[in-house]
């Protein structure tokens, strides 16, 4: 049996062209992890903020490395034989990079708490597109804001991977949804559940909405001071959710001041709550926008136009074929 693998490594902190193709040592299962086949990966806003130094750059021990959290596949190695996650299996989930290996190769160790059986109706590519951006929008919209019938949501960079499936999410829930997004996705995020979708490019916000219980803040300061503005258009002692990592230093500062609550929130992998999320996209009441698919060869443009700003959705690779 070979010992080695195809990868896409980044050969240190910069641009998309440190990304390269390599042959690596297989990974090594221990204790409850699970091998995976990789056959579809995605492209997330860490990766790339990781890949370029900041994100979770700073736990990296040595470069090269892995990059890549979210993974479709079928399971080649379990931790024991009776494992639900049996050989054969395929399933769905993220890692943790830098803490395990990434997706963007052709195999990877994955804790089984990581994982979920994949959806039967999505395609290995549809799969990988879910794990990180889903379980993200659950953390912000159901775990910390606890959607609910009454309750005004804004969520900001509507058309996004995160930002549809909270749309979806929270409107699921009972929220009154309004949301941000680009001209062209205004008609993609209404269908998705938002009651009133606002084109930032021609309307601001705040000139529009207020008296919000809580802003999904997918954006933070990086354009226009989305983030300070959001503090506006909250309610007296509403809550503010930031999830990108480095976007808005100030922020517990300026809601203090606001009289408002605020935290950021970063995703945990979970493959019970990617289960519950499962069964909502097998009964049709979720689903995940893939923009495009790209060969695993190809993750240098992938990280190009995901910094790009303008995805609709997710950007997956395909690493293998099913």
């Amino acid at each position: 049996m070979t010992t080695t693998m195809r990868a896409m490594v980044a050969t240190g902190p910069g641009g998309p062209d440190v990304l390269h193709e390599a042959e690596v040592p297989l990974p090594v299962r221990a204790n409850a992890e699970v091998v995976v086949k990789v056959l579809a990966a995605s492209v997330n806003p860490i990766d790339a903020k990781t890949r370029a130094g900041r994100g979770v750059a700073g736990a990296i021990g040595s470069w090269p490395v892995i990059l890549g959290n979210d993974l479709a596949g079928i399971v080649v190695e379990s931790p024991y034989e009776a494992h639900p996650l049996a050989v054969g299996h395929a399933v769905y989930g993220m890692t943790m990079v830098p803490r395990f290996g990434g997706s963007y190769a052709e195999f990877a160790t994955v804790p089984e708490l990581f994982l979920a059986p994949k959806p039967e109706s999505l395609s290995f590519e549809e799969a990988a597109a879910v794990p990180l951006a889903a379980l993200t929008a659950w953390g912000m919209v159901v775990d910390v804001a606890r959607a609910h019938e009454g309750q005004r949501m804004l969520i900001h960079a509507g058309a996004g991977g995160v930002g549809h499936l909270a749309v979806q999410l929270a409107s699921f829930f009972g929220a009154h949804v309004v949301a941000t997004c680009s001209a062209r996705n205004v008609s993609f995020v209404r269908e998705l559940g938002a009651a009133h979708v606002i084109d930032y490019t021609s309307s601001r916000f705040d000139d529009e909405e207020s008296g919000f219980d809580v802003v999904v803040d997918l954006v933070g300061n990086v354009h226009d001071d989305t983030g300070s503005r959001s503090l506006r258009v909250l309610r007296p002692g509403g809550l503010v959710i930031n999830a990108p990592t480095g976007s808005w230093p100030t922020l517990h500062d300026e809601a203090e001041a606001a009289g408002v609550r605020a935290t950021g929130y970063k995703v945990s992998p979970n493959g019970a709550t990617l289960a519950v999320m499962s069964r909502m996209i097998e009964a049709g009441d979720l689903r995940v926008h893939v923009d495009r698919v790209l060969p695993l060869a190809e993750v240098a443009e992938a990280h190009r136009l995901l910094e790009g700003g303008h995805t609709r959705g997710k950007i997956v690779l395909r690493v293998d074929e099913a």
